[in-house]
């Protein structure tokens, strides 16, 4: 594993973490595997995604991981790069903004990089804003930029 840089805090330090950085992740592989799972799961049978036929026929001209698969494979690259120690829970809260510039080609290699843009007090713990940046091994645009709200309680 190749982690540039892990953030890692007790819950009574995370008021500190205001401007922190984390990652890159280590490079992950979205597999056609994942993407038929995903597929059937949430019913979005695209054919961009499924076809290879159908995808070699489009300004992609490959199949291309969904753009929400993308999203939901932040959680274990963040655990990877980003931890809150000593936290009683801590819960995806919401996304403020979620932007897709580049697609992602399915057998392709993704990670992920970020930064504590807020820390702000709640009852019980502590409210993040965490940008994050997909990047994609050999794109220059990212595959998905989004701002993740993030709550983490004592």
């Amino acid at each position: 594993m190749n982690v540039s840089e892990k953030v890692s805090v007790p819950i009574s330090e995370v008021a500190g973490l205001h401007g922190a950085d984390f990652g890159p992740s280590s490079w992950r592989t979205v597999t056609q595997e994942e993407v038929n799972l995903f597929a059937r799961v949430t019913g979005d049978p695209n054919p961009i995604h499924l076809d290879a036929d159908f995808a070699a026929g489009t300004p992609f001209g490959q199949r291309i991981v969904h753009g929400l698969l993308t999203l939901s494979l932040v959680v274990p690259q963040l655990d990877e790069v980003f931890e809150v120690t000593g936290a009683g829970m801590g819960i995806n809260y919401g996304l403020n903004r979620v932007r897709f510039p580049a697609p992602v080609p399915v057998g392709a290699r993704i990670r992920i990089r970020g930064t504590v843009s807020s820390v702000v007090e709640i009852d019980g713990g502590y409210q993040l804003e965490v940008p994050v940046t997909f990047d994609v091994e050999g794109s220059e645009k990212p595959a998905c930029v989004a701002e993740f709200v993030l709550r983490l309680y004592r």
